[in-house]
């Protein structure tokens, strides 16, 4: 039975935005929709009122709204700004305001990141050092009140501990109005944001500003890794958080789904292979190239034999890597059998962890020592054992015996040995 009692380092989360965009109080009220404790999220956005904040008056809304057909979090937060807030001002407020609370400096460093990120992009855009970038709208209880609100609802589910994906954000598309004028969807804030970290994005769906500025300011600075594709996971809770508007198109609103990793006990590396379609090349050549390819560091070269155009029969050279080794392999697929260019696919790869141990055998009464590669996975569990082909061969060689015999006598030790542990 799958419950949520589980460390938090082994929690994940996804902030699915590739509909909706993003906006600071959509992700929060996902948050809190996903379980994250609103009382602390209320007692945190209300330090805003401190003594060392710039706001008062300070007034929170969480309500369950319908977002097309589906119910949703919307959060709304309310206040009267003491003075005309600026950029150094608007971040002092927040930092001096994360010293009051008891969080992790995980947190506090998101918070900070967050909003520092934000105001760093509105003074690039206008020309203005930060001390006195003006903000405008981003100088309402909005901003900290969400990054700081969303700072204490992912400590409260644990989240800093585990990982954090997103997919691509939508980010709409036409023209929005604002204090600026005109101008295209996404705002220049949110373009700026985005390109300094270059986070992936997407325009559409509909025509309208789908990602806010401080949204994204929000995404960079806590996502750790973008991906089309949901990671393989077990959903324990999934959270619904609302945008201020409505849209006939689609709802508007934005998904958390957290759950545990689906852990096979398999590692990972970065690979890259490389592949070119040959039909002119004698088999010397191949030969060759195959050797070649392996003493300049390829992890495997194969070659399978197809049918290309004027139906000739031709091969294709396939070629698996280091990444950082692809281009240098790429020249030498190249210089030796002229093909004009070379397909390289950047990917993961799931792996067991290989390790070379000895055994010793007996063989007409004379002790032999094996190398046998012994095969793990993630855990620590033996898969496999293999013993070494070169090592059996020069025993039986030396011994007169089949290498069939000596290859028997070999895994049973080896399985002997590794297996039953």
């Amino acid at each position: 039975m799958i419950g949520d009692k589980k460390p938090d380092s082994e929690k994940i989360a996804v902030i699915d935005c590739q509909t909706a965009g993003v906006a600071g109080d959509m992700l929060l009220g996902a948050l809190i929709n996903a379980g994250a404790n609103a009382n602390k999220v209320n007692s945190a956005i209300k330090t805003l009122e401190s003594p060392t904040g710039n706001y008062r008056n300070v007034k929170i809304a969480i309500n369950q709204v319908m977002r097309g057909e589906f119910k949703a979090t919307q959060i709304d937060v309310t206040a009267e700004a003491a003075t005309k807030i600026i950029g150094q001002q608007l971040i002092e407020t927040v930092e001096k305001t994360l010293d009051l609370l008891r969080l992790s400096e995980k947190a506090k460093k998101f918070a900070s990141n967050a909003i520092r990120t934000l105001v760093n992009a509105e003074a690039g855009l206008h020309g203005n050092n930060l001390a006195n970038a003006h903000l405008h709208e981003v100088g309402l209880i909005d901003t900290p009140a969400e990054i700081i609100g969303i700072a204490v609802a992912i400590e409260d589910l644990g989240l800093f501990k585990g990982k954090i994906y997103a997919t691509p954000v939508a980010v709409g598309g036409g023209t929005i109005k604002f204090s600026h004028g005109i101008v295209p969807s996404p705002a220049p804030a949110t373009l700026a944001i985005l390109a300094s970290k270059k986070f992936p994005m997407k325009g559409g769906p509909i025509e309208a500003e789908l990602a806010t500025p401080t949204g994204v300011a929000i995404l960079v600075n806590l996502v750790d890794e973008v991906t089309r594709f949901y990671p393989a996971l077990k959903p324990l809770k999934v959270g619904y958080g609302a945008g201020t508007k409505e849209f006939k198109e689609m709802p508007n609103c934005l998904r958390i789904v957290i759950g545990q990793p689906v852990d096979e006990g398999l590692l990972k590396d970065e690979i890259a292979v490389l592949e070119t379609n040959l039909d002119d090349v004698t088999g010397e050549v191949m030969g060759y190239t195959f050797e070649r390819l392996l003493l300049e560091g390829a992890k495997d070269v194969s070659i399978i034999p197809i049918f290309t155009k004027k139906n000739r029969p031709g091969q294709i050279l396939c070629v698996i890597a280091n990444q950082k080794d692809s281009e240098h392999l790429s020249r030498i697929i190249m210089e030796e059998t002229g093909t004009l260019g070379v397909r390289v696919t950047n990917c993961e790869r799931h792996i067991l962890n290989r390790e070379l141990h000895q055994v010793n055998i007996f063989i007409k009464e004379t002790q032999e020592s094996v190398n046998v590669k012994v095969v793990k996975d993630g855990n620590g569990k033996v898969i496999n054992v293999k013993p070494e082909y070169e090592d059996l061969k020069r025993i039986a060689e030396k011994n007169h015996v089949p290498l069939r015999e000596v290859a028997e006598t070999a895994n049973a030790k080896a399985r002997e040995t590794f297996l039953k542990r």
